[in-house]
C-alpha cells in the first residue's frame, strides 16, 4: 500500500471527489453505484453496493473513523471501517493527498508517453482485434452504405458511442473507403480541455505528437508536418491559439471513434495530426475579439500549409445537439426534438454550403441553445478552407429515452 494512502482512526476522513459522478445501476437483480470519472483518474468499471450511499453521506471531510462508529451497526469494528476508506482511497475516488499525487503522475506520465492508449475499445466496439474486424464488416455489409467517391477534401462525421450510431458512421465513412491520403489533419471536439483552464483558457487548438494505439492497428502522428507547424507557430503560440501539452486527449474520445474506422477501410499507409479544439464561445460574443482572430490566424496557417495539398485530408469530428435531463434542461429530450431537428438541418446546411459566418450567426442567436459539440471543430475547418462545398449525408437522434435525453449527430463529405 502507498504509503500515501489515508491511514488515521482520528483524522478526518477525505470528502469523496466532487467531480466524479455516482451512478444507481442494476446488475443481476442487484443494485450498486456506479462511480463515473470523466477524469479517468479513478479505477474503471467500478461499482459498491447501494448500501454504500448511508456511508458516503457521512464523507463530508470532518468525521474520523472513530466518529464513524457511532453510526454502523452492531459488529463492525474501525479496522473495518478504515479498510473500506482505504479501498476507497486507492480506486483514486477520496479527495486525498493520495489522489492528488496520483493524479500528477497521471498527467505527467501521459504527456511524456510517445503513445495515446485507447479509451473506447471494449466499450463502444470489441477490443479484439478479429472480433472487431468482423463487427466492422458485418456492420458494412447490412447497413446502407454510401456510393464511394474517388476524390474528398473532407468529411464531417459523428463521434457518438458506435453502438448507437453506427448506421452514421456507416453512410460516412464508406463515401471515403477508396481515397488514399497520405495525411490526415483531424479537428475534433474537444470535450476535457475546460476541465485545465490554466493550461487551456487562452488556447483552443490542442495538438498531440502521440501516435493512436488501437485495436485494429496503431495509427502514427506525423512528426515530420507537426515539427513544420511548431517552427512555424513558433514563440506566437497565444497568436495561434495553439498548445502542444496535450493533457487534452488523455481521456478524449473524438479522435479514436474515428480512427477505427481508417483502420478498417483503408489499406494504405497513413499519418495523422491530432487536433482537438475546446470552447469557442467567446466568437458568440464578439466575432473579431481575440479568440476569432486567434482561430482566423491558425485557420490561415493551415491553409497555408495544406489547403491546396491533394495528400492532405480533413477529418472533422462532432455531434450535434444534447438536450434533456442529463444536460440541465427543465424538459424530457423528446418535447424539444422537433426544434432540435431544424436547429440541426439549418447548422448541416450552413455547413455543407460551407458558410462559417451562417454557422456563427445561428449559434450565437442564444449562445448555443442545443449543445452543439461540432460547432468548434467545423467551424475551424469551414475557416480553414473557406471555399469548401459539402454534401449532408446522414441524420440521426439518439433517444436515450430512460433519461429523458438525446443527442444529435450527422455527417457531410466535401468533394
Amino acid at each position: 500500500m502507498s504509503s500515501n494512502i489515508f491511514n488515521s482512526y482520528t483524522d478526518p476522513i477525505p470528502p469523496l471527489r466532487f467531480n466524479v459522478q455516482i451512478i444507481p445501476i442494476k446488475q443481476n437483480g442487484q443494485n450498486y453505484l456506479y462511480f463515473q470519472d470523466q477524469y479517468g483518474y479513478a479505477t474503471g468499471n467500478f461499482a459498491v453496493p447501494q448500501s454504500a450511499q448511508s456511508i458516503f453521506s457521512l464523507f463530508d471531510g470532518q468525521r474520523s473513523v472513530e466518529d464513524l462508529m457511532e453510526f454502523t451497526g452492531n459488529g463492525v469494528t474501525k479496522e473495518q471501517i478504515l479498510e473500506y476508506v482505504q479501498f476507497l482511497d486507492e480506486n483514486a475516488l477520496l479527495h486525498s493527498p493520495y489522489f492528488k499525487e496520483h493524479a500528477r503522475k497521471t498527467e505527467e506520465e501521459y504527456e511524456s508517453s510517445g503513445v495515446h492508449k485507447s479509451n473506447t475499445a471494449g466499450f463502444s466496439y470489441p477490443d479484439d482485434e478479429e472480433e472487431m474486424t468482423h463487427f466492422f464488416d458485418e456492420a458494412f455489409g447490412k447497413l446502407a452504405t454510401t456510393a464511394p467517391v474517388d476524390s474528398a477534401k473532407a468529411l464531417y462525421a459523428p463521434h457518438i458511442d458506435i453502438r448507437v450510431g453506427m448506421n452514421s458512421y456507416v453512410k460516412a465513412f464508406s463515401s471515403i473507403q477508396n481515397i488514399t491520403p497520405k495525411r490526415v489533419v483531424i479537428l475534433a471536439t474537444s470535450h476535457y480541455s475546460g476541465l485545465y483552464p490554466d493550461i487551456y483558457e487562452e488556447r483552443p487548438f490542442v495538438i498531440s505528437q502521440k501516435d493512436f494505439e488501437m485495436v485494429n492497428g496503431t495509427v502514427k502522428a506525423d512528426q515530420e508536418a507537426i515539427k513544420k507547424l511548431k517552427e512555424q507557430i513558433g514563440e506566437d503560440a497565444e497568436h495561434y491559439g495553439v498548445t502542444f501539452q496535450d493533457r487534452a486527449h488523455r481521456v478524449e474520445h473524438s479522435i479514436e471513434l474515428h480512427l477505427v474506422f481508417l483502420n478498417h477501410l483503408w489499406n494504405h499507409d497513413f499519418e495523422i495530426i491530432p487536433i482537438v479544439v475546446g470552447s469557442l464561445d467567446e466568437l458568440f460574443y464578439k466575432a473579431d475579439g481575440f479568440q476569432g482572430k486567434q482561430v482566423e490566424n491558425f485557420a490561415g496557417l493551415l491553409n497555408e500549409l495544406y489547403g491546396q495539398d491533394d495528400e492532405t485530408f480533413f477529418l472533422i469530428s462532432g455531434d450535434l445537439a444534447h438536450v434533456g435531463k442529463k444536460f440541465g434542461d427543465d424538459k424530457p429530450a423528446k418535447e424539444l426534438f422537433e426544434e432540435v431537428r431544424n436547429f440541426d438541418e439549418s447548422f448541416l446546411d450552413f455547413g455543407a454550403a460551407g458558410n462559417s459566418d451562417r454557422i456563427l450567426q445561428l449559434m450565437s442567436q442564444k449562445y448555443d441553445p442545443y449543445r452543439i459539440c461540432g460547432y468548434p471543430p467545423l467551424y475551424s475547418f469551414l475557416k480553414t478552407l473557406p471555399d469548401s462545398r459539402g454534401e449532408i449525408l446522414s441524420y440521426d437522434i439518439w433517444d436515450e429515452s430512460e433519461r429523458e435525453s438525446g443527442v444529435s449527430f450527422g455527417s457531410i463529405l466535401y468533394k
